[in-house]
Formats: C-alpha cells, structure tokens, sequence
C-alpha cells in the first residue's frame, strides 16, 4: 500500500462515516414530517420482512403528514399495524385505501431528549473517524517500519491524516448543530 493509497482509503472512508451519519440523522424526527422516517419501519409480504417503500408509495400531504398508498389494498391493514407498533410513537389513520400518518407535536421534553441523541449519534460517528485516521497512521508506521517510506514522507503523511480527520470532524459538527437548531426551533 503506498502514500497515495493510505490519504485515499481514508478519505473514502470518512467520507462514508459521514454519509452513514447523515441518514441516522435523517431516521431522527422533528415536528415536521419525513418519508424517510418511514424506512426503518418493516413489513411482512408474502413471508419476508420488507421495507414499507418496497409495498407503498410514501410521500408528503403536507409539512406535518405523511401519506402511505400500498399498492394492494390487502396491504393497508399490514402496513397500518406496523406503523403503529413501531417505535416512533406514530398513529396512522386510514382513509380507504391510503393512510394518512400525522405526526405529533413535539414536546420541550422531547427535543431536549432528541438533541441528546443527536450528539451521541454524532459523537459515535466523530470515533469512527478517529479510529479510522489510527488506522491510516497505523499503516504509515508500517511503511516506514519496512522502510518503504522515510520518516519525512511519514510525517507528511500522519499530516495530511490529521487535516483530513480535522475537517471531517468539522463537517460533522456543522450537521450536528443543524439538527440541534431543527429540533429546538420546530
């Protein structure tokens, strides 16, 4: 594995942690309504557990609704008691073949414990690249310790490492505050 390698593998791969971070912020709700909320929620069809978007079509009414057409109506009663055992705190009501599923007004006590989680979330996704610029070093030293590298190039190399990993802490810092600022100001 050379220099190049190492700064790329990592770049990728924080890239990705923050990605994978984004989408957990995504599955935490605000007041506002969300199709995504919708994809942890899962559904038996035909013996296998799918997602809802797999069965229906999930889209917006408005800010606060979502709506949840299945496109078999046997469907309709599946996907209602779902939503409803999920733990999202959701209750859908149903309006002949569509499901109409408002979301609740969150409460202060809510957003604070939202806000919470929103810095865990962020915190774990903060060790993730942390470990994954140990690991970059980690092959850096290996370079040098086979001697394919000199102490220079290591050292430029456990550089770039680090501004790599300062910025993607900062990016995912900005996301954090974000989300704190959608929570609270809903």
């Amino acid at each position: 594995m050379s220099v190049s390698d190492i700064k790329k593998t990592a770049e990728a791969k924080m890239a990705r942690s923050v990605e994978a971070f984004k989408s957990e912020l995504q599955k935490i709700r605000t007041g506002r309504a969300h199709p995504g909320i919708l994809d942890q929620v899962h559904v038996e069809y035909y013996g296998s557990m799918v997602p809802i978007s797999q069965v229906a079509n999930v889209s917006l009414l408005d800010a606060r609704t979502i709506s949840v057409q299945p496109w078999e109506k046997a469907m309709a009663a599946k996907i209602e008691k779902a939503i409803r055992e999920s733990d999202l705190g959701l209750n859908p009501a149903s309006q002949g073949d569509l499901l109409r599923v408002p979301m609740p007004a969150l409460t202060e006590e809510r957003r604070r414990d939202l806000t919470k989680v929103v810095r865990s979330e962020g915190e774990d996704a903060r060790i993730a690249v942390r470990n994954l610029r140990r690991d970059a070093n980690d092959h850096a030293k290996k370079l040098l310790k086979d001697k394919l590298v000199t102490e220079d190039e290591e050292r430029r190399l456990q550089d770039d490492v680090q501004k790599l990993t300062d910025r993607t802490i900062a990016e995912i810092d900005k996301l954090v505050h974000g989300k704190e600022a959608e929570i609270m100001a809903v």
